[in-house]
């Protein structure tokens, strides 16, 4: 089951990567509409917090001898896939829009359709699902405790609050 589960952090690795392809491709394009950045200071943090998560996964399952548990495993499993679903819905329906940093375009409105219907966040349910699911599908619990505190202090005092205060302002200049 090792290996198995070193695929799946793997391949969290890989859509990861892809994430920044298309982040990249989504700040030009705001970038020449105008779009403002904001909340600069947290990302490097973020990004170090997210690689360290998926580390620590294959860390503790190897260092601790953390056994594979079905009961476990395969719900978390369902719950990861569920994740990367969910982000890319979060993705696709803000198109050009979407970035892991917060760059907002004045004068567009907030976007109220797909699953920003009923979440005004729903790309950080999915991260924080993934973050605690992603470590137990193979027993790592402490990865996923450790990821969930920090990554709460990160979403709820640093990047919310800095993407609200990029959206009103965003919303108060059209």
């Amino acid at each position: 089951m090792l290996t198995l589960y070193v695929v799946v952090v793997a391949a969290t690795a890989v859509e990861r990567l892809a994430e920044l392809v298309v982040s990249a491709r989504n700040a030009r394009w705001s970038f020449a509409r105008g779009g403002i950045e904001s909340g600069r200071g947290h990302f490097p943090a973020m990004v170090a917090l997210h690689t360290a998560l998926l580390v620590a996964c294959v860390v503790e399952v190897l260092l601790a001898d953390r056994p594979f548990l079905p009961w476990l495993g395969w719900p978390m499993l369902a719950l990861v896939v569920g994740s990367q679903v969910l982000r890319w819905w979060c993705i696709t329906t803000l198109g050009p829009r979407w970035n892991t940093r917060v760059i907002v375009v004045p004068g567009l409105p907030l976007v109220d359709r797909g699953p920003y219907r009923w979440f005004r966040h729903p790309n950080y349910v999915a991260v924080v699902v993934e973050g605690i699911a992603l470590p137990l599908v193979h027993t790592a619990w402490m990865t996923a405790v450790a990821f969930t505190v920090l990554n709460a202090v990160l979403l709820w005092r640093f990047r919310i609050p800095a993407e609200e205060r990029a959206l009103a302002r965003a919303l108060a200049a059209s």
